[in-house]
């Protein structure tokens, strides 16, 4: 039985989705409403602000599942309220941590695509305001799609092997420079499907010329970026319901994840080539909660415990983040000697 079923939660749902949707127009609209470089600094304090909403929410669904719980017809679902509201909101904040994690690939694409298309500092924010806006819209289908289809054991079998498959395969094959996209067969497809025009035109997505419509590389860039996001669904959405039974967690943890994405990306854009073993961390955080799907689960009575889980996922990560530090600090210091 789930705690926050769709039929009793779903006017949360809207109220929920219109705020984060009220809070990216008034990002675009009001604070990047004129086209400029974002700096390092300015990059910085929006991925605070993000993640600083993100945990009050997480506090506040705390709080909410203490009330929740101590109502007289949840006794059964939940006997110890305290318990009951410390485990869903380690949940979300588990969850948030992953998908957090796992967006680092996303960022590693929109360096690559920027790149490539040569798009200005200055144009990268608004390509990604509408990248994340989709990113929603698929992420909230894929989550539907998802609490539907991971009631099947067979299904959580079948996504739990895929992410032990993925994350040894991040972790055996070398990372290869694929800067040049101009074979790759999505970039292709998309120059065969839309009339192209070679030239950025300021910011504008689409322009008219003689009588014709034509994309600018702005577009293809967005439907690059877009496309991409939704084939790294596939690892992210069962990862999530790996940690909790609950769509709702899935969604709102999911959600407040991918909205700091554009500002994460131009925090870290000038340094991500120091994480060399970042990799390595998000191919052990795939294999884990693979192996939670095919067995812990199972193995700890339906349930690997939420504490535990969240201990490995942040111990996993973090040892990648200090040895790819470590790493640095070492080359640095040999080029000194």
């Amino acid at each position: 039985m789930l705690a926050f079923p769709f039929s009793d939660y779903w006017i949360f749902y809207l109220l929920f989705t219109s705020f984060i949707l009220l809070l990216l127009f008034l990002d675009l609209g009001v604070f990047h409403k004129n086209a400029h470089e974002v700096s390092a600094k300015e990059a910085s304090l929006w991925t605070v602000f993000w993640i600083a909403i993100s945990l009050a929410f997480n506090v506040a669904l705390y709080y909410y599942c203490l009330y929740k719980f101590n109502l007289p017809q949840y006794v059964d679902l939940v006997p110890d309220p305290i318990s009951g509201a410390k485990t869903y909101a380690l949940e979300f904040l588990t969850g948030y941590i992953v998908e957090k994690s796992l967006a680092i690939d996303n960022i590693f694409v929109f360096a690559v695509v920027f790149n490539y298309f040569q798009i200005p500092s200055k144009y990268q924010h608004r390509v990604l305001f509408w990248g994340i806006m989709g990113a929603l819209v698929f992420r909230a289908i894929f989550i539907s799609i998802g609490s539907v289809l991971m009631q099947y054991e067979f299904v959580v079998i079948f996504f739990g092997a895929l992410l032990i498959l993925t994350g040894i395969k991040m972790m055996l094959i070398a990372e290869s420079d694929n800067t040049d996209l101009s074979k790759n067969i999505i970039i292709r497809l998309l120059n065969r499907i839309f009339r192209v025009h070679p030239k950025i035109e300021n910011q504008n997505l689409f322009i008219k010329k003689d009588k014709y419509i034509y994309v600018t590389p702005l577009f293809i860039a967005l439907c690059f970026i877009e496309i991409t996001d939704i084939i790294f669904s596939i690892d992210s959405v069962p990862a999530i319901y790996a940690l909790t039974d609950e769509p709702f967690i899935v969604y709102t943890s999911n959600i407040f994840a991918i909205i700091g994405l554009r500002s994460m990306y131009f925090m870290l854009s000038g340094v991500m080539h120091k994480f060399s073993y970042i990799k390595y961390g998000l191919a052990a955080v795939l294999v884990f909660v693979g192996l939670k799907m095919v067995y812990l689960n199972n193995a700890f009575g339906g349930k690997f415990p939420i504490t535990w889980s969240l201990m490995i996922i942040f111990s996993l990560i973090s040892v990648s983040v200090v040895a790819s530090i470590l790493k640095v600090k070492w080359e640095e210091k040999d080029k000194r000697f």
